[in-house]
């Protein structure tokens, strides 16, 4: 890192700039809308005063990695590409937009180009938190100012061949791929820069899990997710694991209670003696622990806002299935015990003869271990090659809508 550069009190600044900057809702140029926020953030730093009129060097180095914006899945044009171009641009205007395009550029690759608050509820990863105008300013006092800003893309397997295909789909005019390989490079630049070593990758668009230890995939096993009906589909986060529980009751969710086993009941008298389903003294239900339980003999714990959980199933049939899709959101796994030895750091034995007590238990793993549950459409598999699955659950056209260059008026008002 290089120190920060001089900071100019205002009054040695622009005042033109700095009143420019502070009119935040008319801070439009040539019918594009800037970035307040990080322009207010950067030029606090320089004391309002311009920036690039003494750095041409430095501008033109930045101006190259934004025309290679294309290379990770975003058009130039996201970033006032063509509009850098015109002469009749003024001074004022030219270095206000350089900066934007330059802190946009850095905090797309940083953190995604798609806004936080834009993305779905049922979305809560997050990358990690960056200051681009530190970023931009560290650039600026580097040898090579668009390394430091590329170096915030991703560099996992995925994010590699997601881009060479991105290069080998525009050599073949495959449109339709071209539009699943950008959407899948934005899902990528949503994660932390530095996944943990050891953790449990749950793939919905792949309905599939994997566990890694050492960044190395030591097991993989189907599972099934939650239906395309959207108040169904499993969610996307990030939590550790922090147990497990042997022979879990199941607290049944009002809304499946209410709307799925009640009704049944009120035709059924014997239905919910028939499935173990006692009901609590508040009025809930709950089915007990059995080989027949709905979570089966295992679930993992691993507390978290959606109450989306991987467990266990008695319905082992349903993995066969091609289309795994069929839950209320939770994750039912086809080889929990399997999965529980490998956390625990047990031989499967153990787990085994810990089921057969029909205690309900909890045993804590030696360490938490995070899991990631995601929708990625696009994917470097186990064996390091690239994989597409089918858009189920419809979420690509809402982050292409960012991504698409022809939305930049709507998508930058909205940042």
């Amino acid at each position: 890192m290089v120190s920060a550069p001089s900071r100019p009190t205002a009054a040695h600044g622009d005042a033109k700039l700095s009143e420019l900057i502070e009119n935040a809702p008319k801070s439009v140029i040539a019918g594009e809308r800037l970035n307040v926020e990080l322009l207010k953030r950067f030029y606090a730093r320089h004391g309002f005063a311009p920036v690039w009129t003494t750095r041409q060097g430095q501008a033109n180095s930045l101006i190259d990695a934004v025309s290679r914006a294309g290379e990770h899945g975003l058009s130039p044009d996201l970033f006032h590409a063509s509009l850098l171009q015109s002469p009749s641009v003024s001074a004022l205007d030219r270095e206000l937009l350089l900066s934007d395009a330059f802190l946009s550029y850095a905090d797309a690759l940083a953190r995604g180009f798609m806004p936080l608050e834009r993305r779905r509820d049922d979305h809560a990863l997050t990358p990690d938190s960056v200051d681009v105008a530190v970023v931009l300013d560290t650039a600026i006092g580097s040898p090579d100012p668009a390394a430091v800003i590329d170096a915030l893309a991703p560099t996992t397997p995925t994010y590699r061949l997601l881009r060479q295909a991105l290069k080998d789909a525009r050599a073949s005019g495959a449109t339709a791929r071209l539009r699943e390989i950008a959407v899948n490079l934005e899902r990528e630049r949503w994660l932390p820069r530095r996944l943990p070593a050891d953790r449990v990758w749950v793939n919905a668009a792949d309905e599939r899990l994997v566990l890694y230890r050492d960044d190395r995939p030591v097991f993989s096993t189907r599972v099934i997710v939650g239906q395309d009906d959207v108040r169904n589909q499993s969610p996307e986060f990030e939590v550790p694991i922090t147990a497990v529980w042997f022979n879990p009751p199941w607290n049944i969710p009002n809304d499946i209670a209410t709307n799925e086993i009640m009704p049944k009941a009120r035709l059924d008298p014997t239905y919910l003696a028939k499935r173990n389903i006692v009901m609590l003294p508040d009025g809930s239900l709950q089915q007990k622990a059995g080989a027949n339980s709905g979570l089966g003999q295992l679930i993992f714990e691993m507390t978290n806002r959606f109450d989306v959980y991987l467990h266990d199933t008695p319905g082992k049939h349903l993995f066969s299935l091609t289309g795994r899709r069929i839950s209320h959101g939770c994750i039912r796994v086809e080889n929990p015990q399997q999965l529980a030895a490998l956390l625990m750091r047990q031989p499967i034995d153990d787990i085994n003869e810990t089921i057969k007590t029909g205690d309900t238990i909890r045993r804590t793993l030696p360490r938490p271990v995070p899991v990631f549950v995601v929708y990625e459409t696009a994917f470097a598999d186990a064996d390091g090659k690239l994989q597409y699955r089918a858009d189920s659950y419809r979420r690509d056209a809402a982050i292409w809508k960012y991504l698409d260059p022809k939305a930049r008026a709507v998508t930058v008002a909205e940042r």
